[in-house]
């Protein structure tokens, strides 16, 4: 292994400008960006340039082709094409959020990563929030009858635009339409009984957005037993799934109009509530908050404490996750089985939004991932 591992990027857009190549760049002890790619040559060449890269891309097929010991997969489409090309090339591979669209894409992702040594890591980034991390050795709450998750939506333009980007042109108009053409026949295959609208929404509000929620609750509570309810729609979805004896309800909302992103989970417990509060994603180092409430019971008194856990960016810690489960050989804690956990949690979402009807065991997975390793939620190590 290498001294620092090469990595090439596939996505030079917003998440990858504002975090991912930034921290690649900070953390030059772990890593070299080798190669960059986008479907626009002026936004894969400026970013080139910023961070001194001298292989510069338009097509993934020719990124992948080059002798890297990372591929980071940071387009918005599906993640599977390149992850399996990836993969069957020897690299190691990370993907943005969702880890794809389909359960279908998701076993060819992880058999390819399986059959060729490497590790498949998905960037569900809030699980190394310090906070949530925090939060982790908190629970549980003695008979937790209750957990509220509320993500008021805002544009994320004012949060990036103190950020010194690269302007970013579109691509050639018949490569975004071939790419709208591949996103829309995948996502007719994952989700054949929806019409439009439902597939936009689990699209999009599911697998893009409430993913992330999904993917925390996963990791404090372990996998969910039912979920009794959804409606989903492009301003507000409802959620209502069971953990067990715990019911937890979800509500999401867009806010177009208000630039105040905010994420909540609060935990309600017999004697004590813990609520979690993340900022906007595209902030960085900006802090999440935890508050902890207690009380004695027939009595006035009750306390409030709120703690700032640390200012550690979770994107950073995310890529020193990646480096250091690639050196010693181990499964990332957010990793392909995890990852699917969520797709086909957020799939059984979508149908009972559908059939108006429970899921029982919305989370499960099929045969072919039995045996496979995962993450035990409670298994939280302390990164360097």
């Amino acid at each position: 292994m290498p001294d620092r591992l090469r990595v090439g990027v596939v996505g030079c857009g917003v998440i990858a400008q504002v975090m991912h190549l930034h921290y690649l760049s900070e953390l030059d002890d772990r890593f070299e960006i080798a190669a960059v790619c986008d479907v626009s040559e002026p936004v894969a060449r400026a970013c080139a340039d910023r961070y001194g890269v001298k292989a510069v891309h338009t097509s993934w097929q020719d990124l992948v082709a080059e002798r890297l010991d990372v591929v980071m997969v940071l387009t918005s489409g599906s993640h599977a094409p390149i992850a399996v090309a990836a993969a069957n090339a020897g690299s190691h591979v990370f993907v943005e959020k969702p880890m794809c669209l389909s359960l279908d894409e998701g076993r060819q992702m992880h058999a390819a990563a399986r059959a060729s040594g490497v590790r498949l890591m998905v960037g569900t980034m809030k699980r190394y929030d310090p906070a949530y991390e925090r939060l982790l050795e908190l629970m549980p709450l003695d008979d937790l009858r209750l957990v509220s998750v509320t993500t008021l939506e805002s544009p994320w333009r004012p949060y990036i635009q103190a950020y010194p980007l690269t302007a970013m042109p579109p691509a050639p108009a018949p490569v975004l339409a071939a790419l709208r053409a591949e996103d829309e026949k995948r996502l007719a295959a994952a989700l054949p009984d929806g019409d439009a609208e439902a597939r936009y929404c689990y699209r999009w509000m599911l697998l893009d957005n409430l993913v992330h929620e999904l993917n925390m609750l996963r990791g404090v509570l372990g996998e969910p037993d039912k979920v009794f309810h959804a409606r989903l729609s492009r301003t507000v979805c409802e959620i209502s799934l069971g953990f067990g004896a715990t019911e937890v309800h979800m509500s999401w909302v867009d806010l177009p109009g208000l630039a105040h992103y905010k994420q909540e989970l609060a935990f309600y417990g017999l004697d004590r509530r813990i609520t979690l509060t993340l900022p906007s994603p595209y902030l960085r180092s900006m802090p999440s908050q935890l508050t902890i409430e207690g009380g004695e019971r027939d009595t006035p008194h009750n306390t409030r404490e709120v703690e700032i856990v640390s200012y550690e960016e979770a994107f950073k810690r995310e890529l020193v996750e990646l480096a250091d489960a690639i050196r010693t050989g181990r499964e990332p804690r957010t990793n392909a089985i995890d990852g699917l956990h969520d797709v086909a949690l957020c799939h059984a979402i979508a149908r009972s939004h559908l059939t108006r009807s429970p899921v029982d065991q919305p989370s499960a997975l099929p045969a072919w991932a039995e045996g496979a390793d995962s993450f035990a939620p409670a298994d939280v190590a302390v990164l360097a």
